[in-house]
């Protein structure tokens, strides 16, 4: 988006962007562990943590070009510089958060097909142990990618928050 304007009522687009990450980001790494943990969330819930993770990927890929942009229109600084060599690794996870979104949207609807058949036929198709055991392997998935994600996050936006705030303002009120 090379010549793209990443402005928004005058402000930085990005300085907007990175609160709707650093808000969204985490809630839905969390409501991605509820739902592969607890079956009666997923049943109800896997579509609205598929639809947010599919969001956040270009929701932050944008945050990061806005980024880049303002880099380029703000003097050199070595916190500055740390900020931004942080801030692309957040992609691999949120990747990672689509991908674990993904296998546990698939795996309600195999459990959606499945109790309509069951409640058909009389008979359940999924066997307990089949059901528990993907529904741990897709819970330590989903604790995995969100603490890797949230932890990547706050890094970044450590980084971030001491580009900006580092040393510009006084520990004292200032007269008026």
């Amino acid at each position: 988006m090379d010549g793209f304007d990443y402005t928004f009522a005058g402000l930085p687009l990005h300085v907007l962007l990175v609160h709707a990450v650093i808000v969204a980001t985490p809630l839905v790494a969390l409501a991605l562990v509820l739902v592969a943990a607890w079956p009666g969330a997923r049943r109800v819930l896997w579509l609205p943590v598929l639809i947010g993770a599919v969001l956040l990927l270009p929701l932050g890929l944008l945050t990061i070009e806005a980024g880049k942009w303002l880099e380029q229109r703000v003097p050199p600084a070595p916190l500055i510089q740390k900020h931004t060599a942080q801030g692309e690794d957040i992609v691999p996870w949120l990747i990672a958060l689509l991908v674990v979104a993904a296998l546990v949207a698939a795996w309600a609807v195999v459990e959606l097909v499945s109790a309509r058949r069951g409640a058909d036929s009389g008979r359940l198709e999924l066997g307990r142990g089949i059901r528990v055991s993907v529904g741990i392997v897709l819970t330590v998935a989903a604790v995995g990618v969100a603490a890797g994600t949230t932890w990547t996050l706050v890094q970044i936006g450590e980084a971030g928050s001491r580009a900006v705030w580092e040393g510009s303002f006084s520990d004292e009120p200032l007269d008026g």
